[in-house]
């Protein structure tokens, strides 16, 4: 089933002779469950593109369908909303709030929509991101990869239709790469979330189901890694 599509994307920063066009024609589709890794040099329109579909900036031209709305339909209080139901951001350097616990972290998506969080569930999700003994803790007393564990949390709370996670282990050691990317992979298998990360790195995008590359704003290979 199809979960996410993108037509005719485009973004064009500046006017006139200064104009840069960071995405230029993008098309594109990603099934439920699907694990996509978009992958390109520095400058290509990766990370362009990721602000795109994870509603943090508008396009140009061009649309952008979640479950069959047009993210770029909405007026930007609704865009708010529907970007924090429906899209779980996963950051390089995390963007925890300094001054909240990694519970009050990892709970926030449900707080702001006036939600009441399911502590069953959020028990579940603490034990899975291996957390259980930091839930009180204030990001400046956690590692890296603990850090990111509470971002990953903070993205899948509030049950989104895609996690979009933007150079998830850039900030991190080889073994915190390495857990990252397997917990990753076993929210995306496990619990069939669909699961589009970003990345420069072909180890961990030759782990994705499929890959997209990204050349001078334009899809230059869609391969299917694994069926």
């Amino acid at each position: 089933m199809e979960i996410l599509r993108i037509e005719h994307l485009s973004k064009i920063y500046g006017k006139g002779e200064s104009a840069v066009k960071a995405l230029d024609d993008v098309s594109f589709s990603v099934h439920k469950g699907e694990f996509v890794a978009i992958i390109g040099p520095s400058g290509s329109g990766k990370s362009t593109l990721l602000h795109m579909l994870g509603g943090v900036d508008r396009p140009t031209g061009g649309k952008v369908f979640v479950e069959d709305t047009d993210m770029y339909d909405l007026d930007e209080t609704q865009l708010a909303i529907f970007r924090r139901r429906q899209i779980g951001l996963v950051y390089q350097f995390y963007n925890l709030i300094p001054v909240l616990t990694a519970e009050e972290n990892i709970t926030l998506p449900l707080l702001l929509d006036k939600q009441k969080v399911d502590r069953q569930l959020l028990d579940n999700l603490v034990k899975t991101l291996n957390l259980q003994h930091h839930m009180n803790h204030l990001p400046n007393q956690l590692s890296g990869g603990q850090q990111q564990r509470v971002s990953i949390g903070r993205a899948v709370i509030a049950n989104p239709a895609i996690m979009l996670a933007d150079e998830p282990t850039g900030n991190l050691d080889s073994k915190n790469s390495s857990e990252i990317i397997d917990l990753l992979k076993m929210l995306n298998k496990t619990f069939q979330r669909t699961l589009i990360v970003i990345t420069h790195d072909e180890r961990i995008a030759l782990q994705a189901d499929r890959v997209i590359s990204i050349e001078d704003g334009r899809i230059a290979k869609d391969e299917v890694i694994r069926p």
